[in-house]
């Protein structure tokens, strides 16, 4: 039997039009972010081989991630300071499997016979979420944060719940900040305490992520050069000529 066809109105064009927009909004923020997280992880990598096998690296010695971040800077490579290498080394040392989730065209900028890859040491497969699941489904802003705890299992524990939860960054922050593990840890009832949090928690949108000031500097924009079409609108407008048109325009309307 033939499903009856859906009448073309006016209003089914909008809501189209509109999904198709959600959905490339979403799929843009989440290139971006992707792009971002792998680039992070791959400056670890290459910091870390440095240390390693770097035949000039005696020359640097702790100093390294200053000088390092200095010529990075003054090259114009975003987010690159001293604090921010330190992260990405970290990173990478947390995160090496990353490594499996690399397209061909990425895997060239890899270091010539990485060995570190096989060296770091990894968590056991109980405890690790899939790279291809943490770097799809958290951006950089996520995980920066997981990075930076100490405790492998308080770690695993956000990511999951980060991603069963659709965790916007802040909601991930507020929960690290109001000990969430460790309540979770101590409660007598787990279920409720997830429902708990799930009941008040921020969720992540695709429209939010590509504001991420992380993404501003790594497309080279600062946020006061990203603005709504209604503020270049309204500022553009301010102008004379503009004024001049739309009075133009406007008088050319009534005569009709």
């Amino acid at each position: 039997m033939n499903e009856p066809k859906k009448e073309l109105t006016f209003g089914r064009l909008v809501n189209s039009i509109r999904q198709i927009h959600d959905q490339m909004v979403a799929q843009a923020g989440r290139a971006v972010n992707i792009s971002l997280t792998l680039r992070n992880w791959m400056i670890g990598l290459h910091i870390f081989e440095f240390e390693l096998r770097g035949t000039d690296r005696a020359n640097y010695g702790e100093k390294l991630f200053s000088i390092l971040a200095e010529q990075l800077t003054a090259i114009g490579v975003s987010n690159c300071n001293r604090r921010q290498l330190y992260r990405y080394h970290r990173f990478y040392k947390l995160y090496p499997t990353i490594v499996g989730t690399l397209s061909s065209q990425l895997q060239k900028y890899l270091p010539a016979n990485a060995a570190s890859i096989q060296k770091v040491g990894t968590p056991s497969p109980q405890l690790q979420v899939a790279p291809e699941t943490l770097i799809q489904r958290l951006s950089y802003s996520h995980l920066e944060l997981i990075v930076d705890l100490d405790d492998v299992f308080k770690r695993v524990f956000y990511e999951i719940e980060c991603i069963r939860g659709n965790w916007s960054v802040r909601e991930l922050k507020r929960q690290i900040s109001s000990l969430y593990y460790e309540r979770s840890g101590l409660s007598k009832d787990k279920k409720k305490l997830a429902e708990l949090v799930k009941s008040g928690a921020e969720y992540a949108e695709p429209k939010f992520a590509i504001r991420d000031p992380y993404i501003f500097e790594f497309l080279g924009l600062k946020p006061k050069e990203v603005m709504g079409l209604g503020e270049v609108w309204t500022k553009n407008i301010t102008h004379t000529p503009w004024k001049e048109s739309l009075r133009a325009t406007g008088n050319r309307s009534k005569s009709i």
